[in-house]
C-alpha cells in the first residue's frame, strides 16, 4: 500500500473529512486532496505530524511493503489525545528561544542571590562571637539578617519577572507539539551552535560546586577547627563557589531546555510531558514541604551553613519519588 492510500485509510478510519485532516495538520484541504491522489508527497515535517496525529510511525507511512495488519502500535510517549497538537510557527519558535535565554541570567542569578543570602549572617555571627567585632550578638544576628533579606529581596523579582516573561510560552512545554517547516531545523541548529558553550558552563559548574569543599579541608588540615571565625569563613567561601558553579548549570541548563521544549526531547518528551501532568500535585506539596523544612530548620538552629543540604537531599529525594511512581504506574 503506498502512502497516498494509507492516509486514506487512517483519515477514513479515524471518520475524518479532508478539512478536518488539513486543519490538524495546517495545511490546506487541498494540499490533503493532492497527497491522497499521488499529485504530491507531503515534507518530513508532514510525515512527523501524521505519524502523532494517527498514531502511527513514520516507517509504517514511508514504507510501502508495510500493510495495515503490520502497523506499528503507537509511540509510548505519545499523548491519547494526539490529534490536539499545539501549532508553533517559527516567529513564535524564535521568540520563546530569546524569551528562555533571558530567563536563564534572571533565574540563575535569583539562585545565586539565595545562595549567598546566608553569607554575612554566619560570618558576623562568627565574628561576634570570637570577639573580633564591637558589636553584641543580636546586633550581628540582625545585620547578618537584614543582608539576607536584601538578597533574597533582590531574587524574588527575578523569579517573578521570569516567570511572567516565560507564562505565555507555558503550553509548549505541557501540551505536544506540531512545528511549523523549517522550525525543526532551525533549533537543531541552534542546539548544534550552543554545545560547546552548554558542555563549558556545565562542567565548570559542576566542578566548583565538588571542589567547594576544599578550602573547609584546607582549614581542618591546617587546624582550623580551633578557629571557629576561620571554619566560618571557609564555610561561606564554600557557599560563594557553589554560588558560582549552581549558577552556571541553571543558566545553561534553561538555555538547553528551551532547545528540548521545541525539540520534544529529553525532559519535555511526550512521554515525560504526559508524566508531569500525573505528577504536578505530588510536586507541588512534595517541594512545599521541603520548603517548609528548610525555613523551619534554618530559623529553629540559624545554621544557615548547613541547612542549604536540604535542597540536594531533596532533589534526590524528588527524583526516587518519582521513579517509584514510574514503576508504580507501569505495573498497573
Amino acid at each position: 500500500m503506498i502512502l497516498a492510500d494509507k492516509i486514506i485509510d487512517l483519515r477514513k478510519k479515524n471518520g475524518w473529512s479532508q478539512e478536518e485532516l488539513a486543519e490538524q495538520l495546517g495545511v490546506s484541504r487541498q494540499s490533503i486532496s493532492k497527497w491522497e491522489s499521488a499529485q504530491s508527497v507531503p515534507d518530513m515535517n508532514r510525515i512527523l505530524a501524521m505519524s502523532r496525529v494517527f498514531g502511527v510511525t513514520t516507517d509504517y507511512l514511508l514504507k510501502d511493503e508495510l500493510e495495515p495488519e503490520q502497523e506499528a502500535k503507537p509511540a509510548q510517549d505519545s499523548f491519547p489525545e494526539d490529534s490536539a497538537l499545539r501549532r508553533v510557527e517559527m516567529e513564535e519558535a524564535n521568540a520563546y528561544l530569546e524569551a528562555r535565554a533571558l530567563a536563564s541570567k534572571r533565574v540563575a542569578l535569583g539562585v545565586m542571590f539565595c545562595i549567598l543570602s546566608p553569607i554575612a549572617l554566619i560570618i558576623l555571627s562568627a565574628a561576634q562571637e570570637a570577639g573580633r567585632l564591637a558589636m553584641t550578638e543580636a546586633q550581628a544576628s540582625g545585620i547578618g539578617l537584614v543582608v539576607l533579606l536584601l538578597f533574597v529581596g533582590a531574587a524574588l523579582p527575578l523569579f517573578i519577572t521570569s516567570s511572567i516573561r516565560l507564562g505565555k510560552f507555558d503550553d509548549l512545554t505541557e501540551e505536544p507539539l506540531d512545528t511549523a517547516y523549517g522550525v525543526d531545523g532551525m533549533v537543531k541548529e541552534r542546539k548544534e551552535q550552543y554545545a560547546p558553550t552548554h558542555t563549558r558552563r556545565l562542567v565548570l559548574g559542576i566542578m566548583l560546586c565538588v571542589l567547594a569543599v576544599i578550602p573547609v579541608f584546607v582549614m581542618l588540615i591546617l587546624g582550623g577547627e580551633d578557629n571557629d571565625l576561620a571554619m566560618v569563613s571557609s564555610v561561606g567561601v564554600l557557599l560563594a563557589l557553589v554560588a558560582v558553579g549552581v549558577y552556571l548549570i541553571v543558566r545553561t541548563g534553561y538555555i538547553q531546555g528551551g532547545f528540548d521544549v521545541l525539540l520534544e526531547q529529553g525532559e519535555y518528551s511526550r512521554f515525560s510531558k504526559s508524566e508531569n501532568k500525573k505528577n504536578e500535585l505530588i510536586g507541588g506539596v512534595y517541594w512545599a514541604l521541603a520548603l517548609v523544612i528548610y525555613l523551619a530548620w534554618s530559623f529553629i538552629t540559624m545554621e544557615w551553613h548547613r541547612t542549604w543540604i536540604v535542597w540536594p537531599i531533596a532533589g534526590v529525594g524528588y527524583g526516587v519519588v518519582i521513579a517509584v511512581l514510574r514503576m508504580i504506574r507501569s505495573k498497573n
